[in-house]
């Protein structure tokens, strides 16, 4: 490997005006990239790993950060080192997109929406190579033809709205690779996809990297993903870099103990194995934990049968239902007291509204929902609201499902005052409890959602679940957007609290390593039907269904050995849910393959 790095960053220290003066974002950070290889900057929210990728764009001074010291050395094209540092803005504007390309975490924020997909991917190349419109357009469909996007002509026409996350994360790749630049800096361009898709993307931009000999520096907190693109790997905590090494050292032998603890907080798939019943992670540095499988009941709470969901598809002049969107088809299984059932699957499986269709958030249009002996469907508005004292929900974003205006207090306690449960005082004492059930300090009940963590707010959300004694929850989703040490803290507390309470949960994931430590029993969706269904063990350790195998093979594991090929992975495209007015769809049948264990048999369209 040549000794002359693409990068390199020395001790950078970049300062945040704040009104309490300044506050500093990342301090002393130094290490480089060379050509070719991938260098993953790994750390939790609020660590500075986004911070020294955009100081290197120089863009961390639109968000209001100014590089206080260091040097940024960039060795550019025609063989001169700059220090970006220094750059004025007219030569960053050519280092842009030009020699330095950016993939944003959030794909739908890093396209124009008024712009066709076209228009984007030639915009760069005609302001920093000066092609010709045509020669642009020809560039833009080899482009989306190296991403693996199907019908490329179509998509250059096609607005971002109309394209899927998967696909308009592929069009920002496109986007930052269309220059080839020498330095590609992808900020999480994973976090928000599915595991199929992730898989895809990351097996793409490994190609692509091996084929244009394009650096890449890989930001994430997802240490699976480290373990299967990084060539280095740089530990980032609070600011400052605590750790940098090969792959292999980090994840064999890792030495700082916020490394370590990093590590151990990740759920591994297969780590399950051979294990009845779900159990709490173990977590370093948290003293005195108490690792107990958790059994549950062998009695029937909640019971689905035939659920069927569908939303109108309205159009033409009178905006007469044309069509329907077929999100959950002739769905059924049961949970347990005290147990938790996962339904997994990819985004527009139709997992979340089955998930509100039990709760009746969204109307199904047929099927039964019996919950401890109450039959949901047939009760009126009134006696549905006394029924929704034994069913809550988490929602997978807890700032949106806060009210920003009201303080913690008043938000827990918000359900007790609607159903009229306690009065005052009594209220203020069982607000202060389930403060200290989701171990929070009770000083925080006068805060404001803006004022917390993510986790804390997730904690919060769950307070709040808890506020009425509910006998089911769902989680729709519920530590998605969570941090790994932190994910792993709220889903210890959940199997916790399930143990004390006999909770029951109805978790809705796309994660199958989660899914995997917290379930009893299993439920694989597929366009709106459960196409794999049993017990953990049954599905994890013997997946029948061609659906479920591929989404175990796309899993990416942490352990670099274990690395995942491009031609591993051959996923067929989702096929469109939307179906004609007369379009008669067939029951679900299925196969018991073991006791318990069931596929199904109709076609379901994989």
């Amino acid at each position: 490997m040549l000794d002359h790095p693409i990068a390199r960053i020395e001790e950078l220290r970049v300062e945040f005006q704040t009104k309490d003066g300044p506050v500093v974002g990342v301090e002393n950070v130094s290490f480089s990239v060379q050509p070719g290889e991938t260098v993953c900057i790994v750390g939790e929210s609020g660590s500075g790993k986004s911070v020294s990728s955009l100081s290197l764009m120089r863009l961390v001074e639109f968000g209001g950060g100014s590089i206080a010291g260091g040097r940024l050395i960039f060795d550019r094209k025609d063989g001169g080192e700059l220090d970006l540092a220094k750059a004025g803005q007219d030569v960053m504007q050519d280092i842009r997109g030009n020699e330095i390309g950016m993939i944003f975490q959030e794909p739908m924020t890093a396209l124009n929406p008024v712009f066709t997909v076209g228009r984007q991917l030639t915009e760069g190349l005609r302001v920093h190579r000066g092609m010709s419109r045509s020669a642009a357009e020809k560039r833009a469909l080899e482009l989306l033809r190296e991403v693996r996007i199907p019908e490329p002509e179509r998509r250059l026409k096609q607005y971002p709205h109309e394209l899927s996350g998967g696909m308009r994360q592929r069009v920002v790749i496109a986007m930052a690779m269309a220059c080839r630049p020498r330095l590609l800096i992808a900020d999480e361009p994973t976090t928000a996809l599915d595991v199929t898709i992730q898989a895809e993307i990351l097996a793409l931009m490994d190609r692509l990297k091996r084929e244009t000999g394009t650096a890449v520096m890989f930001i994430t907190h997802d240490m699976a993903v480290v373990a299967q693109m990084a060539d280095r790997v740089v530990v980032m905590f609070r600011g400052n870099k605590v750790e940098e090494g090969t792959v292999e050292e980090i994840f064999e032998n890792p030495q700082h103990d916020y490394t370590k603890a990093l590590l151990a907080a990740v759920p591994k798939l297969g780590e399950m194995r051979g294990k009845s019943a779900p159990e709490p992670m173990k977590l370093l540095g948290v003293e005195g934990q108490k690792i107990a499988p958790i059994l549950g009941t062998e009695k029937t709470l909640l019971s689905v049968k035939n659920l069927t969901t569908r939303f109108a598809v309205k159009g033409g002049f009178l905006r007469r239902t044309v069509a329907n969107v077929h999100a959950v088809e002739d769905v059924s299984f049961t949970l347990n007291k005290g147990q938790t059932m996962s339904l997994v699957g990819e985004s527009g499986c139709g997992k979340s509204t089955a998930g509100r269709s039990v709760l009746r958030l969204v109307e199904p249009m047929a099927g039964e929902v019996n919950l401890d002996g109450v039959d949901i469907m047939s009760l009126n508005p009134q006696k549905l609201r006394r029924a929704r004292l034994d069913m809550q929900m988490i929602f997978q974003d807890p700032f949106a499902s806060l009210n920003p205006q009201m303080q913690l207090i008043d938000q827990v306690a918000e359900p007790m005052r609607n159903f009229n449960i306690a009065s005052g005082s009594e209220i203020n004492d069982r607000v202060a409890s389930l403060f200290d059930r989701v171990h929070l300090p009770r000083s925080f009940m006068r805060r404001y959602p803006h004022e917390m963590s993510g986790g804390q707010r997730q904690r919060i959300a769950i307070a709040r679940a808890l506020a009425l004694n509910p006998k089911l929850i769902i989680a729709d989703e519920a530590v998605s957007a969570l941090d790994v040490s932190v994910q792993a803290q709220v889903l210890n507390l959940m199997m916790e609290l399930q143990a004390e309470l006999g909770l029951s949960y109805l978790f809705i994931s796309h994660d199958m390593a989660v899914v995997e430590r917290v379930s009893h029993s299993v439920g694989v969706m597929y366009l709106g039907r459960i196409v794999e269904m049993g017990s953990r063990t049954a599905v994890f350790e013997n997946p029948q269904h061609p659906y479920t195998k591929a989404l175990m093979k796309a899993v990416p594991i942490a352990d670099p050995r274990l690395r995942k090929s491009e031609k591993d992975l051959n996923f067929k495209p989702i096929p469109s849910p939307i179906h004609g007015l007369d379009y008669k769809p067939e029951p679900s049948v299925y196969q018991e393959v073991e006791p318990g264990h069931f596929i199904l048999t109709t076609d379901s369209g994989y």
